[in-house]
C-alpha cells in the first residue's frame, strides 16, 4: 500500500462559473520516497488535486488515504496534515511572521512541541534549505526564491513524511525557479516524498513518475520518458514539450532514425551525435 492512496475519487466547487466536477474519478498510489509530478493546463484539477491530500478538500465520493489514514476521518485531520506538509504558489499567502526563524518556527508551536527541540528543527529546517544566513532577516526582504525556501523551511520544521508543491515556482524568476528546484531535488534525494504539481513541462523530467490531468481526469502517466513519448495526447491536452522534446519529435517526424524520448538535452545530443 501507498503512502497516498486516491481511489475513484471526485470533487465539484459550486457557484455560478464553477467547472463541475474539478476532479472526477481520480484513481492514484504514491509510494513512499517516490518523486511524482502531476501536470495539466490552467483548470485542469491540478490544484484541487493538491488540496484532496492535504484534506483542505474532502472528496464528495472515492477516498483518499494518507500514510493509511482517510482524509474524511475528522480525528485524524491534524495527523494528515502534520504528515502531508504543503507548499503554495505564492510564499507570501504561507508566510504569517516578520522575522525568519519565527516563521519556520510557527508550526511546532503550534504543534506544542518543547521551545528546545523547536529551536533545533528551525536551525535544521533554514540549513536544509539554504538560508541559515537569513534567521533575523525580514521576510518582505527577501527574494521570491528565497521566501519559497522560507515557506518549505517551515513545512520541513514539522518533519512531514509528504511533501505536496503546488505550483512553487510559478511566480519566480528563473533563478528563483533554480534555487527552488535544487532544494526538491535535494530533500528527494535525503529520502522525502515529493508530489509535485506544475505547469512547466521541464520540471516535470525531474520525477520519477508523471500524471497528465485534462478535464479533472488522469488521461496519461508513466515514466517522464512514456508520458512525452505520446506526442499526440500531450499536444491533445494543450500542453506544449520542453525544448529539446518538441526537437526530437519534430526530428522524427522528418524521418530520422532516433531512440527512445530523451529526458534531457544531452541525451539528445548523444542520439543526434549517433546518427553522423
Amino acid at each position: 500500500m501507498g503512502i497516498v492512496e486516491i481511489k475513484n475519487a471526485t470533487y465539484s466547487y459550486t457557484g455560478e462559473n464553477s467547472i463541475n466536477p474539478a476532479l472526477s474519478g481520480i484513481t492514484m498510489s504514491v509510494e513512499k520516497g517516490e518523486y511524482v509530478a502531476v501536470i495539466g493546463r490552467n483548470g485542469s484539477g491540478k490544484s484541487t488535486f493538491a488540496k484532496l491530500i492535504n484534506a483542505l478538500l474532502l472528496p464528495e465520493s472515492g477516498s483518499v488515504t494518507v500514510n493509511g489514514m482517510d482524509t474524511k476521518d475528522e480525528s485524524k485531520i491534524w495527523d494528515i496534515r502534520k504528515c502531508a506538509g504543503m507548499v503554495f504558489q505564492n510564499p507570501d499567502n504561507q508566510i504569517i511572521a516578520t522575522i525568519v526563524e519565527e516563521d519556520v518556527a510557527f508550526g511546532p508551536e503550534n504543534m506544542g512541541i518543547d521551545p528546545v527541540e523547536i529551536r533545533k528543527r528551525v536551525d535544521d529546517a533554514l540549513a536544509e534549505v539554504g538560508m541559515s544566513e537569513y534567521g533575523r532577516h525580514a521576510p518582505h526582504m527577501l527574494s521570491g526564491g528565497q521566501k519559497q525556501r522560507v515557506a518549505i523551511a517551515g513545512v520541513l520544521a514539522m518533519q512531514p513524511d509528504i511533501l505536496v508543491f503546488d505550483e512553487p515556482t510559478a511566480m519566480l524568476d528563473p533563478e528563483g525557479r533554480e534555487e527552488v528546484l535544487s532544494t526538491i531535488k535535494r530533500l528527494h534525494g535525503e529520502g522525502k516524498t515529493i508530489i509535485y504539481i506544475t505547469h512547466y513541462m521541464e520540471e516535470a523530467l525531474l520525477a520519477d513518475r508523471v500524471y497528465v490531468l485534462a478535464g479533472g481526469r488522469i488521461v496519461l502517466s508513466g515514466s517522464p520518458r512514456e508520458v512525452f513519448s505520446d506526442r499526440e495526447r500531450i499536444q491533445k491536452c494543450g500542453l506544449s514539450f520542453p525544448v529539446h522534446i518538441e526537437l526530437y519529435h519534430r526530428l522524427k517526424e522528418k524521418g530520422y532514425c532516433l531512440g527512445d524520448c530523451p529526458v534531457s538535452p544531452e541525451e539528445l545530443v548523444e542520439e543526434i551525435c549517433r546518427l553522423s
